[in-house]
């Protein structure tokens, strides 16, 4: 039985080999295999590099690594003191544009006069010293003794930025100094030309050698003083274009007016005539043909 049962399997797949069907049924399996693994292959390709793509936009630090900000942040301008809250403005910057209140309070009394002031005076509230800080980082470049300021130190920023301290009674830093923001300079003291202020610092902050208001740039980026050299800007062209229009009138109410020579001899005529009409005779005289 069983040799039989082998015999009858063997004549199936002989039967079954002899379709001719069967071997290109064979080939297009195969061939459908192959091309499905092909198809799933390149797919794989092309899903790595993106992975790779999104992995450089952000790779987070391993621990205990410090990351790189992207871009440096940029300082905002401080008041030189250490504790701004116990500290006030005893005297403001001169505005042209402020209220005649707060001009009031930006002038400074000396020897029975008074004088804008370019900058503020700062005082704490107790009236006592205190320490003078850098209110940016930059580069001091002058240190010196002022009869009437008393010490002054100046430092040099980015940007053609400048900042100014005096009324300093200590200094504790020297020219070629690099200061970093809120590093001593100094501590506060009195000056001959603002005695009224008492012990105090006086602050100064420049944008391209002009004066800004420094009350109205405290907690602000040292970005924000480019406006000032858009205004002055501004302000010359104005200046300019006023002054232009100002000699081009001037140069037209000349034109209107006769020269000197032209006056000189409408005069001359005027007295001829004059002397014309005072002496008839004359006329007769000069033309004698006129009396034949």
């Amino acid at each position: 039985m069983k040799e039989e049962n082998k015999g009858t399997s063997k004549n199936k797949w002989s039967r079954i080999f002899r379709k001719k069907w069967f071997f290109p049924a064979v080939y297009l399996t195969i061939a459908a295999v192959l091309l499905s693994v092909v198809v799933w292959y390149q797919n794989i390709d092309n899903q790595v590099p993106d992975a790779q793509e999104e992995t450089d936009e952000f790779i987070p630090a391993e621990h205990g690594e410090r990351a790189e900000p992207v871009l440096e942040q940029q300082e905002t301008i401080q008041m030189p003191v250490t504790n701004p809250e116990e500290a006030e403005i005893v005297t403001k910057f001169y505005d042209y544009n402020a209220e005649q209140e707060e001009q009031e309070q930006a002038l400074v009394l000396y020897n029975n006069k008074y004088y804008e002031s370019d900058g503020v005076n700062i005082a704490s509230a107790s009236g006592e010293s205190f320490d003078v800080v850098a209110a940016l980082s930059g580069e001091v470049t002058e240190v010196k003794e002022d009869p009437l300021l008393g010490n002054v130190v100046v430092l040099a920023h980015e940007d053609d930025v400048t900042t100014y301290y005096a009324s300093l009674e200590e200094v504790n830093v020297k020219p070629g100094s690099e200061v970093k923001q809120g590093d001593t300079l100094g501590i506060a003291g009195k000056s001959v030309f603002a005695k009224d202020s008492g012990t105090h610092v006086y602050f100064e902050l420049r944008k391209d050698d002009n004066e800004v208001n420094p009350e109205a740039y405290f907690n602000q980026p040292v970005s924000s003083l480019s406006e000032v050299t858009e205004e002055k800007s501004e302000d010359v062209d104005a200046q300019k274009e006023a002054e232009q229009s100002e000699n081009d009138e001037a140069e037209g109410e000349q034109g209107d007016e006769p020269s000197s020579e032209e006056a000189e001899d409408a005069n001359e005529k005027s007295d001829k005539e004059s002397d014309e009409a005072d002496n008839p005779d004359a006329t007769e005289e000069m033309d004698p043909e006129l009396n034949s």
